[in-house]
């Protein structure tokens, strides 16, 4: 007994060294699995594009898990591969393309990634330097020169975009019991506030779905006047139709819409439009 517990003590390390990761032995297995299946198949020839696809695929039927990033104490570099919510499904994938497209396919290597996209100028560094605002992990993404916010060349309009919702609810967060996270999250907003945004709005989207190619990032914006994104996922094509290949709340678990983009938007009243960005090259 006390040789097993050793050995798990010792399997579970790496992944508590790197910047405070946390990742449960079960989720570290899987994601070098994934890695090594990456490995041997050699995708530096693809697109983000296309490998956000396949490796989005990969993940069908994983089970949906929401606040999985959660943790109390100290921030720390959350890897959960088990169970996914729609934006840490969208960061596992998108994390996996960027690295299958260089080449690096290393445990490390993925942190270095997901720490990078997952936080303001690529660093952990507290609770408030995460990107808790998508339409902001957009913009700052795209200021990293990860991705291309291509909502307004696609045919988009201004998104009048005043997200409160985080700093004006501080009970719905644990972590926002301090008053100084609060704080910054309120500068967070502001800036957010000041930039110019543009979204598709849903009745438009099925005339301009053929701008959308299949592996975009789709952000799916409220009719709260006080949020910007609730739901994300990535484009998908299925009979020449733009479906959403995303982690679900009403399947709990990984899926492809049934319905078109479109159609599935039309179902939901508090979902108004679409902003939608494109990876760039990891090369």
């Amino acid at each position: 007994m006390a040789m097993r517990l050793f050995f798990l003590f010792f399997s579970l390390l790496p992944c508590f060294l790197q910047a405070q990761t946390v990742c449960t032995l079960e989720s570290r297995e899987r994601l070098e699995g994934i890695l090594e299946d990456l490995s041997v198949l050699d995708m530096q020839d693809k697109s983000i594009n296309d490998l956000n696809v396949i490796i989005g695929q990969m993940f069908l039927g994983t089970p949906y898990v929401e606040k999985t990033l959660e943790l109390p104490g100290e921030e720390k570099l959350v890897i959960n591969l088990t169970g996914l919510d729609c934006t840490t499904y969208l960061e596992t994938v998108f994390s996996l393309s960027r690295l299958a497209q260089s080449g690096r396919l290393t445990m490390e290597d993925f942190e270095k990634e997901l720490e990078k996209i997952r936080y303001q100028k690529g660093k952990r560094d507290g609770y408030p330097s995460r990107l808790h605002y998508f339409s902001d992990w957009i913009f700052q993404n795209q200021e990293k020169g990860l991705i291309r916010d291509i909502s307004k060349e696609i045919g988009g309009k201004p998104y009048e975009n005043r997200p409160t919702f985080m700093s004006s609810n501080p009970n719905l967060y644990a972590q926002l019991a301090n008053d100084a996270y609060v704080e910054e999250l309120k500068k967070a907003e502001q800036r957010i506030g000041q930039r110019n945004y543009y979204f598709v709005p849903k009745e438009e989207l099925k005339n301009l779905e053929h701008n959308i190619k299949p592996g975009d990032m789709i952000a799916i914006t409220t009719t709260m006047k006080n949020l910007d994104i609730v739901h994300v996922g990535f484009a998908v094509e299925k009979n020449g139709r733009i479906h959403l290949m995303h982690a679900s709340t009403g399947s709990m678990k990984v899926e492809i819409s049934e319905k078109p983009l479109h159609d599935y938007l039309a179902g939901f009243k508090s979902q108004s439009a679409i902003m939608v960005a494109r990876g760039m090259s990891a090369n």
